[in-house]
């Protein structure tokens, strides 16, 4: 089968990194990562599309038919192939990634057999999924550096199957850095920028050291983001002394994972001025009906009780906070 492919080239595209998103998600999601995880553009990001329908957007199988997976495993190998010729990179440079179920579906692609491995395996709130009959991995030969990061409040994937997962591989001699973060189901400054210093290593040819379980401070510490409900909105929002930014967002939204970054660094630039938080709306559906939420990453502006302005989509930080009305910080 033939994937469609969303492709990011960068300055220098030397390598090739192929991301592969998460369930209901689509070829738009991790390429808004390219700038921030490869700032210098030594890679080619290609960001293919799952190839089953799911939801929204698609999947890289289906639950119910787990057999779907070997198919797209070896449309994987076509993109990879027909990226490398286009693109006059070599196959054995190539760095395989992605997020949730892309994030399961690079762990399998890489140890699936010892020929031609990738030259690194990057990890986004990923697990290692269940095979179908006939499809077993391959520990033999030389073996690639893993990346594997996942927050400590992932809802999605718990942090277990995330731990049973490196324990897994670690059995096997994989060398392996793992690493959490106060978050859920996303990515953040912080890990985004882990993923970057970890891609250069690749880059210039050098094994990541491998490192222990790296737990982060709990998402109560001072600047962490704070999840806000249906039970706590109007305390923390609508009574809060402080003007306060809102990110809405969901689990299954791409462009939230891709914004994520720039409330993170909202949240740490202007703690002094302003509050942030997160609301699900898929756990908060009546705080969303409440100011009429209807598609997101949907950011606000409360002061004084009520929601001032608000901006719709993925932008950089200078436009999102102009568009909020907020001095720019350069």
């Amino acid at each position: 089968m033939s994937l469609t492919t969303k492709v990011v080239r960068g300055e220098r595209s030397e390598r090739l990194l192929l991301l592969m998103h998460g369930i209901g998600s689509n070829e738009h999601d991790l390429a808004a990562l390219a700038p921030i995880i490869d700032p210098d553009g030594t890679y080619v990001v290609v960001c293919p599309r799952g190839p089953y329908a799911y939801g929204p957007g698609f999947a890289w199988f289906k639950l119910d038919a787990p057999a779907t997976m070997t198919s797209a495993l070896d449309a994987i190998d076509e993109v990879i192939d027909s990226s490398c010729a286009q693109f006059g990179t070599k196959r054995e440079e190539v760095v395989v990634g992605g997020f949730s179920m892309g994030g399961a579906m690079s762990l399998v692609h890489a140890f699936k057999s010892a020929v031609s491995r990738p030259a690194g395996v990057l990890v986004m709130s990923g697990f290692l999924p269940p095979l179908p009959p006939g499809l077993e991995l391959d520990f033999t030969g030389d073996l690639p550096p893993v990346l594997i990061q996942h927050g400590t409040n992932d809802p999605m994937v718990p942090l277990e199957r995330a731990k049973w997962t490196v324990e897994e591989l670690r059995s096997h001699d994989v060398p392996l850095q793992f690493r959490t973060y106060p978050m859920e189901h996303n990515v953040t400054q912080e890990s985004a920028g882990d993923a970057r210093d970890w891609l250069a290593q690749i880059a210039r040819g050098e094994k990541p050291a491998t490192v222990e379980v790296e737990v982060a401070p709990p998402p109560d510490v001072p600047g962490a983001i704070k999840a806000v409900t249906s039970a706590n909105f109007d305390a923390e929002v609508l009574h809060s002394d402080k003007p306060v930014i809102v990110d809405f967002w969901a689990p299954w939204c791409g462009p939230c994972r891709a914004v994520a970054p720039v409330i993170d660094q909202i949240a740490n630039m202007r703690k002094d001025s302003y509050k942030v938080v997160k609301c699900n709306i898929d756990e908060s559906p009546d705080i969303a009906q409440r100011y009429n939420v209807q598609s997101i990453p949907l950011v606000g502006l409360f002061r004084g009780g009520r929601m001032e302005r608000s901006s719709l989509g993925a932008k950089p930080r200078q436009q999102l906070e102009a568009e909020l009305g907020m001095l720019v910080i350069p």
